[in-house]
């Protein structure tokens, strides 16, 4: 299975990065909200659903599933935790593209 990630490339499914991702997000606080157990049980949901799509599917859409399976628990300040540093890592992303594109203007001048 092929996921899509944000650049618009495919690569292939790794679970382990939706393990990771929660893992992080739930060890982010003084008591963990769920066992390891069940971060694996939301990944291999997560897993089997997008195996039943019969398609490529986004990085965004697998961080959905993984955000409803998160309240379907009832671990919500884990979900409010797991958007948060949604939205983090979407604004780093974003300020290394501004970097970059800087630092291209830049190599493009000395020249």
């Amino acid at each position: 299975m092929k996921i899509i990630k944000r650049n618009g490339s495919e690569e292939d499914f790794n679970i382990e990065k939706i393990i990771n991702a929660i893992r992080k997000a739930n060890n982010s606080s003084d008591s963990p909200f769920l066992t390891e157990e069940q971060i694996t049980d939301i990944a291999d949901y997560v897993e089997y659903r997008c195996n039943k799509m019969k398609r490529a599917v986004s990085v965004e859409e697998i961080q959905d599933m993984v955000e409803d399976q998160l309240m379907a628990k009832g671990a919500f300040e884990l979900a409010r935790r797991y958007v948060r540093y949604r939205y983090n890592r979407s604004l780093v992303r974003k300020a290394n593209t501004t970097d970059n594109r800087i630092l291209s203007l830049i190599e493009c001048n000395k020249t």
